[in-house]
């Protein structure tokens, strides 16, 4: 079948669902296949709990009788071009959104901000791959104004994939860092992916790039692209610029338009290194329109919900969850934010940050060296990686021994900065706490 028939269908059937067990009435069910499961062979079930129809790719799967079930040559494929089709179709705006750190975060400031004049589509959670931006782009309507769209990788070539799929007018690459180096082969190689999305941009008319001017690793990359520049200080020059206030502990900044103004913001938000996430959302939203007033409010009143840079306060203790991911640039940043932050007494239980490849026991060894010299004493470390290092901080190979701890010893009157990468299911403690 030619995308133009299954758009016709689409259009008729506008959900699509790649979950046999969530199979809403009238839906598309695509049957994609991975590691240790195949799609095809729940087709029938889909078609039984109330999907319109069901893309497959396997013939032995096909029933000619049953016209529900429409076979194409690969599904993962044919659910990309036809939600490129979808976006082509309805022209909407796309701000497209990656980043070594803080793309999320970013990616829900920004559609935070555009909301206060537009009908904004975002991509939800972290739906950010080849499967996600496409079913994100699916969801469009003719009464979207703009999309947001996120796109995570972390091995070369993914974000091309992406931006082939997703087609942004503009972009923002958040940062750059040490992340998934198994994967990527070095930073270098980091640098190349995630530029990939500047890549597209310089093929295509009238596109913008935001760009956070004190980043040298990004202004290294964006030569022949129109950018509109954010970033730290009060450079007149710039499109908007800000400071911190204070961050004791959740972050007050301000900031201003050019020359302008400065409005400040009491955010909700843990961390001096979300500053940048903030006044990246303020450029794409003067960009746009949207008024300095509106700006203010969108960022004041945005709440975190994801385990990213959150406050958590309990009986006992006042929590700093960080636990959906970790890798040596964002836990470099939560701990220099977690040194400065004018609180005590202070306690941290950190996990191992996954998929450094070869660069994995030196990037612990160099957390442990920080913690050394910084003064934070009273750490608890999570994991292999960690375990592996000399250091006199209390070890533990994994979450639930930490937990079998925290029943027999639980702390009473901290800040405890709690970030590991995600597998170490971190996230499980602060009930405990």
């Amino acid at each position: 079948m030619q995308i133009e028939q299954l758009y016709k269908i689409f259009r008729q059937h506008p959900v699509v669902t790649t979950d046999s067990r969530d199979c809403p009435s009238g839906s598309i069910f695509f049957a994609l296949k991975g590691a240790s499961f195949d799609g095809n062979r729940f087709a029938k079930q889909a078609l039984d709990q109330g999907c319109a129809y069901a893309v497959i790719d396997e013939r032995e799967y096909d029933d000619p009788a049953d016209d529900r079930l429409i076979l194409v040559d690969d599904c993962l494929s044919t659910l990309q071009q036809l939600a490129r089709f979808h976006r082509r179709t309805l022209g909407t705006k796309i701000v497209g959104v990656t980043g070594t750190n803080g793309k999320t975060t970013t990616k829900e400031l920004i559609a935070t901000v555009l909301s206060q004049k537009y009908n904004v589509l975002y991509t939800q959670g972290n739906l950010n791959n080849h499967i996600g931006v496409p079913k994100t782009l699916l969801g469009l309507r003719s009464d979207h104004d703009i999309a947001v769209v996120e796109m995570g990788a972390n091995h070369p070539g993914e974000i091309k994939t992406l931006v082939n799929i997703a087609e942004p007018d503009c972009g923002l690459i958040t940062n750059v860092g040490k992340a998934h180096l198994e994967g990527f082969g070095s930073f270098e190689g980091v640098i190349h992916t995630k530029g990939e999305l500047y890549d597209f941009l310089r093929q295509r008319a009238d596109s913008i790039v935001f760009i956070d001017n004190g980043n040298e690793h990004l202004k290294g990359i964006a030569d022949g692209l129109t950018l509109v520049r954010y970033g730290i200080g009060d450079d007149e020059t710039l499109c908007v610029g800000g400071e911190v206030v204070s961050c004791a502990p959740m972050l007050s900044f301000r900031w201003r338009h050019g020359g302008g103004d400065w409005h400040q913001v009491d955010t909700h938000l843990i961390g001096t290194y979300n500053l940048t996430n903030m006044l990246a959302a303020a450029c794409v939203g003067l960009y746009f329109g949207v008024t300095s007033e509106q700006i203010d409010k969108a960022l004041s009143s945005y709440r975190p919900t994801n385990n990213r840079s959150q406050l958590t306060l309990t009986e006992h203790n006042r929590l700093i969850v960080d636990t959906y991911n970790a890798n040596p640039t964002s836990m470099d940043a939560a701990l220099c934010n977690f040194r400065d932050m004018d609180v005590s007494p202070k306690m941290a239980i950190l996990g191992d940050m996954r998929e450094l490849g070869d660069s994995s026991s030196e990037e612990h060894r160099k957390v442990v060296d920080f913690l050394l010299c910084n003064g934070l004493s009273n750490v608890w470390l999570v994991g292999e990686e960690f375990g592996k290092t000399d250091c006199p901080f209390r070890k533990f190979h994994d979450v639930e021994e930490v937990k079998s701890a925290l029943r027999d010893d639980c702390p009473h009157g901290y800040y405890i900065l709690i970030k590991g990468s995600n597998s170490t299911r971190l996230y499980e403690l602060p009930p405990l706490l």
